[in-house]
């Protein structure tokens, strides 16, 4: 009989986020532009009401509530544009962030973009594409060397793609890449955006650099600018509840693809997509393959599609006691763990005690794997060589965070109840108002 795991120690835990957020700060652009350019960038502006919006090219992009809610009491989260000033500070500043990070006992945490888009959909709407790529090399810059270059071995960097054309996306992963950024963002449906599927040798050269390089492409919820929604009378539970779910179905478009098959090296994260799904998905994707492949033509050789999804695909969860129960059958060599920092769904600053009583009775050497192992390895990641390991724990980082207040605060504004519950619909046309078309 084998021997009980130990007792998990909240304090000895070693937590690398690979799901968080930033809420770019007005300044970003600051000085990374061609003197020509410099005007035409995106810039924060306050409304007569009192929000912060960015404003480019003559589109409002406003902060939505939900996307910057950590310290916020939950009666005060919604979908309203929002201020900096009714942020928590560690949304915008990259310091404060720290200080959040270590109060809440986490080590290393990857930061997808806000106002841009998941995958610089922003930019990529933009007439002059010289202009778009100027604005995304900025970006970019800005993320790697201010954003996660402020505090070395505290971020993992990610990048925007240049998604209007393959080739500058090739030479925008190997740019980033020289800069120390193996991982870029993409969309879980690029044919809801307007371009061409996963199934399409359109995007080759894109996959063709991710695998010279050892790029992991990151495909977050929501990253194809639509929801998957039952009805848009439907609660908003509906749509929050199924939101993990839905990845569901990029998982499955990217399992059967040619990029699978045709570049063996392209490695996927599928961000914020949860994991006890994945096991039943498993098992249907081998059954159709066995049942269906002589008339159907799919080919993996001497393996199934299982194996293939289990050596190719790095999973992301929250919170996910069903799926951690199931770790072997999703792969614990390539479960990450994530925070949501400082989104609606977040952990924060609880994330070490509410995960411990997930992975208590979990051998040692599969939490080190699933909380910060896969992580460092997946996404070239050495925390390591900033802070010795006994520093990077739970509690030397809560230590270092004395003073950081993580109780609730409010805003400051008045609370008004809905007089109705809240709808997928009312989501919709606010995702529709801070994202413009495409």
């Amino acid at each position: 009989m084998a021997e009980p795991a130990p007792e998990l120690r909240v304090e000895d835990l070693i937590l690398v986020s690979v799901d968080d957020h930033v809420v770019e700060p007005p300044d970003l652009f600051d000085g990374r532009l061609p003197a020509k350019y410099a005007e035409l960038a995106p810039r924060v502006v306050t409304k007569d009401d009192g929000t912060d919006v960015w404003l480019y090219e003559g589109q409002e992009l406003p902060n939505i509530g939900l996307n910057a809610v950590a310290g916020r009491p939950p009666e005060e989260y919604g979908i309203e544009p929002a201020a900096f000033s009714d942020m928590r500070a560690g949304c915008y500043d990259v310091d404060q962030r720290v200080r959040d990070m270590d109060a809440n006992g986490v080590l290393g945490s990857l930061c997808f973009p806000s106002f841009p888009q998941f995958c610089g959909q922003l930019f990529a709407r933009t007439e002059d594409k010289d202009v778009a790529l100027a604005m995304l090399r900025a970006y970019n810059d800005w993320h790697i060397d201010d954003w996660c270059g402020a505090h070395p071995g505290r971020f993992i960097p990610l990048a925007l793609p240049a998604i209007w054309d393959p080739v500058l996306m090739a030479e925008e992963v190997r740019r980033v890449a020289a800069k120390g950024c193996r991982a870029i963002t993409f969309s879980e449906n690029p044919e809801k955006l307007g371009w061409p599927s996963f199934h399409s040798p359109h995007w080759d050269p894109f996959w063709q650099a991710c695998t010279d390089e050892g790029t992991v492409v990151c495909l977050h919820i929501g990253s194809s600018s639509q929801m998957v929604v039952t009805s848009v009378e439907a609660p908003i539970n509906v749509m929050i509840t199924l939101q993990p779910m839905n990845m569901v179905q990029a998982a499955a478009d990217l399992l059967w693809s040619r990029v699978i098959t045709e570049f063996p090296g392209v490695r996927f994260a599928l961000s914020e997509g949860g994991i006890g799904w994945i096991p039943y998905f498993l098992e249907r994707a081998d059954y159709v393959y066995k049942h269906h492949k002589a008339w159907t033509g799919s080919d993996f050789g001497d393996h199934l599609p299982s194996e293939v999804f289990l050596d190719r695909v790095i999973t992301c969860f929250i919170d996910d006691e069903f799926g951690l129960k199931n770790r072997h059958d999703i792969g614990v060599e390539h479960i990450t763990w994530e925070c949501d920092y400082p989104h609606s769904d977040s952990t924060w600053p609880r994330s070490p005690e509410l995960l411990a009583a997930t992975l208590d009775g979990i051998p040692d050497d599969e939490v080190d794997a699933m909380t910060h192992g896969n992580a460092i390895r997946e996404f070239h990641y050495d925390p390591f060589a900033h802070r010795p390991r006994e520093q990077c724990t739970v509690g030397a980082l809560r230590a270092e965070a004395a003073g950081v207040d993580v109780s609730e605060r409010s805003s400051g504004r008045p609370v008004v109840a809905p007089e109705s519950p809240v709808t997928i619909a009312s989501i919709i046309e606010a995702a529709a108002g801070a994202s413009g078309n495409r």
